[in-house]
């Protein structure tokens, strides 16, 4: 089988990130790289109602990264994703903030895809793999 870091890619042309196993309910993400613009960055995925949601990993406030530590998105109650550097909060399935100073604004959507027991992401017309 092949591994993330592998860059395994299915016959969709999704790109593996993780087993469904490694993410739990409200616990830790998963990051893996990603091109938007030219630019290497982080998209994400976490468990959140029993479904996988993905997103690129730059708070809608200021384009920084969210996660406290690798992969710590959720706030403590794990109900909401949290920005570590000025605590604006997201809803985790449709990465609306909730509370903070970018209240109403939305986390960039990556399509995640579940299937047979593995996690994979869908790249877009920005959202790319990182390039060799």
């Amino acid at each position: 089988m092949s591994r993330p870091e592998d860059g395994y890619v299915n016959a969709s042309g999704d790109i593996l990130i993780c087993a469904s196993g490694d993410l739990a309910e409200g616990g830790l993400g998963k990051r893996f790289p990603v091109q938007v613009h030219g630019d290497e960055t982080t998209g994400f995925v976490v468990r959140y109602g029993g479904v996988v949601y993905g997103y690129l990993n730059r708070c809608a406030h200021v384009p920084i990264e969210l996660d406290w530590a690798e992969g710590e998105f959720f706030e403590s109650s794990g109900l909401y994703l949290m920005c570590a550097t000025h605590g604006a909060v997201y809803a985790p399935d449709t990465g609306k903030c909730e509370g903070g100073p970018c209240t109403g604004a939305h986390l960039r959507k990556i399509m995640a895809v579940e299937r047979d027991g593995q996690v994979y992401w869908r790249p877009d017309d920005i959202v790319k793999p990182v390039e060799a």
